[in-house]
C-alpha cells in the first residue's frame, strides 16, 4: 500500500526539523565557556566561596590561613575594588552579597562568639551592623539588584526562616 505523498513529504520535513533541533540542542551543549583570566586570579592566593554576582561586580570570600576576607571585584576591569573599615582580622565572614552598582554588600559575619549581619556601604566606607527583630543567628544572605532589600536566612527556635529587610 502506498503512502500519499504529502503524507511522506511531512514526515521528511518533521524527521529534517527533528534533527536540526537535535543538532542545536547538542551545540548548546558545550556552549558555556569558562572565563579563563578571571578564573586563573581567583585560584591564586586562597581558597574562594559564597560568591555573589550583580551587574559587573562579584563579591566572594577568600580564604587564608583560615582566615576569611570579602573581596569585590569589578568584572569590567578584573580588578579587585579595596574595602576600607569592612574587613577586621578578628571576625570570620560566612555569607556576602552585592547589590548591581557595587555599592551595598551586606555580610553574615561571626564576631567575638557571635553571628551578625551588618551592611557595608562603599562610598562612606562605614559599616552598619543590622538588628533582627525578633532575634535570630543569620546563615546567609542576599541583597535585591537595586541594594533595598535585604533577605536574611536565620535560625529562630531551632527553625530555619528568611526574613525580608527594607534597607533605608
Amino acid at each position: 500500500m502506498k503512502r500519499p505523498a504529502a503524507l511522506n513529504l511531512l514526515r521528511r520535513v518533521g524527521l529534517i526539523s527533528g534533527l536540526a533541533g537535535a543538532l542545536a540542542l547538542a551545540g548548546c551543549g558545550g556552549g558555556l565557556r569558562p572565563l579563563i583570566g578571571l578564573n586563573l586570579q581567583l585560584a591564586r592566593g586562597g581558597e574562594v566561596r559564597a560568591p555573589s554576582l550583580a551587574g559587573p561586580w562579584l563579591a566572594l570570600i577568600r580564604s587564608r590561613e583560615g582566615r576569611g576576607r570579602v573581596e569585590l571585584i569589578a568584572l569590567d576591569r578584573n580588578a579587585p575594588v579595596p574595602l576600607p573599615g569592612l574587613n577586621r582580622p578578628d571576625a570570620q565572614p560566612l555569607s556576602v552579597a552585592v547589590d548591581q552598582r557595587g555599592e551595598h554588600l551586606a555580610v553574615v559575619r561571626q564576631l567575638e562568639g557571635r553571628t551578625e549581619l551588618v551592611l557595608y556601604r562603599r562610598s562612606l566606607q562605614a559599616l552598619q551592623p543590622i538588628a533582627l527583630q525578633p532575634a535570630g543567628v543569620p546563615r546567609q544572605v542576599q541583597l535585591s539588584a537595586d541594594g533595598r532589600v535585604l533577605a536574611v536566612e536565620l535560625s529562630r527556635d531551632g527553625r530555619w526562616q528568611v526574613d525580608l529587610l527594607e534597607l533605608p
